[in-house]
């Protein structure tokens, strides 16, 4: 990818890689929100919001080039999701992840859309200047690589621990199964049949979603 331009204006094939991985991720959030319980369905929301959206922003420009007021809605509906996430955010640190998400892609969006007409046409080109401005690109580049570095940690198994006689105190015995750095998947089945979320799936999203958040930030 050329720097000067958002993610959308990659080459095609990083374009679509980053396409089809918010995509995947959005849909599979979307899927969480049939038998998410009420908390949970807010999150899957937010979340399957923020993947369909940035797979949205990610198409390449030898696809399609937006307008102007294209960009402004991203910023208007994300600026909304912001608003409704300012309150959770005070209370749960996933939440504020969430906020930082929303206001990264509002951040994006009206860089894009504060670009001269010209400028949106020597990105489509491979040239032109960079949108945004650095600071605010490079605190949100810091956050999001410690993100995915923190996420990526979380979802590595950790070793067996297992205590000779049954277990101790704090120690699971030789049939509690090994200890990874996730939540365990608790298995449960709505009237409906649907299955409850698996932890470890919804962590993949989120790292997943890191990623693609960092390329489109390098590339602004």
């Amino acid at each position: 990818m050329t720097r000067g331009r958002c993610a959308v204006h990659g080459p095609a094939t990083a374009g679509w890689l980053v396409v089809a991985l918010c995509a995947a991720a959005g849909t599979y959030c979307l899927l969480r929100l049939r038998g998410a319980p009420g908390a949970g369905r807010g999150t899957a929301g937010g979340e399957a919001l923020m993947g369909l959206g940035m797979a949205a922003m990610a198409v390449p420009a030898a696809v399609i080039t937006p307008p102007r007021w294209v960009w402004l809605s991203y910023a208007a509906v994300f600026g909304v999701a912001a608003l409704r996430t300012l309150g959770p955010a005070r209370r749960s640190s996933h939440h504020l992840h969430h906020l930082v998400g929303m206001l990264a892609m509002v951040y994006m969006s009206v860089a894009m859309a504060l670009l001269p007409g010209d400028a949106h046409s020597a990105h489509g080109d491979g040239d032109g200047g960079a949108g945004g401005t650095p600071l605010a690109t490079g605190v949100l580049l810091i956050y999001y690589a410690g993100f995915v570095l923190w996420t990526g940690a979380r979802l590595l198994p950790l070793q067996t621990v297992t205590a000779p006689d049954g277990g101790g105190p704090g120690l699971p015995g030789p049939a509690a199964g090994p200890v990874t750095g996730v939540a365990t998947e608790v298995v449960t089945e709505t009237e409906t049949g649907v299955r409850a979320d698996r932890p470890e799936l919804a962590l993949a999203c989120r790292l997943s979603m890191g990623i693609a958040m960092l390329a489109m930030l390098l590339t602004l």
